[in-house]
Order: structure tokens, then C-alpha cells, then sequence
């Protein structure tokens, strides 16, 4: 069976232990590539990241982008939405159907 893991600030990743994810919060920005590192090789299947996290190493999780697994999803934090998560799905859309149909962008 394929774990589920979230990385970020303290209080953000919090709430998600009690719900069974592997939780695994960070203080600096290179704690957090070498946490996603880690967890892409220890298989993790599906590794959210809150968006305060995800902008400052946005070019790291690039690398995962195009692999089947592991999946790094950007989510909120305590902190508010960022738009980070909207912007990547946006894109993965706008390159598998070729339009921005999430946001009414359509064709053009």
C-alpha cells in the first residue's frame, strides 16, 4: 500500500496526523528539498506540500512533474491560499487538453 505524506510548517501539518498521514514539518528551505527527496525515495505515492513551501522550491518539485509517482500537491497552509496549487493545475490542463477550460481562458 502506497503512503501519503505532507510536508510544511508545524501548525499546518498538524491536523493532518490525526487523519493517518505521515507528517513532516521543516524550519528551512533546503530541510524541505531534502525532506522531498527523501520521501520520493522512500515511495511515497502522494506528498501534499503547503503552498508557503512549494513557492520556495517550486524549480525542485519541477522534477516530479512528468513521474507517475511520486504525486506533490500543493495545499493551502495556515497561512492562506497562495493561488500556487491553482497555478499548477491550471497548467497541467491547459497541456493535456490544450485550453484553459478551468478558468474560462477557452482557446484562442
Amino acid at each position: 500500500m502506497h503512503r501519503i505524506g505532507i510536508i510544511g510548517d508545524k501548525n499546518s501539518v498538524l491536523a493532518f496526523k490525526a487523519v493517518g498521514l505521515d507528517t513532516f514539518s521543516c524550519e528551512t528551505t533546503e530541510e524541505t528539498r531534502a525532506t522531498l527527496r527523501r520521501l520520493a525515495k522512500e515511495g511515497y505515492a502522494i506528498i501534499f506540500i503547503t503552498e508557503g513551501y512549494a513557492k520556495d522550491i517550486h524549480e525542485f518539485m519541477d522534477r516530479f512533474k512528468y513521474q507517475q509517482l511520486p504525486a506533490v500537491i500543493p495545499i493551502p497552509g495556515v497561512d492562506g491560499n497562495h493561488g500556487i496549487g491553482d497555478e499548477i493545475l491550471k497548467k497541467s490542463v491547459e497541456r493535456a487538453v490544450g485550453a484553459d477550460i478551468l478558468y474560462g481562458g477557452g482557446k484562442k
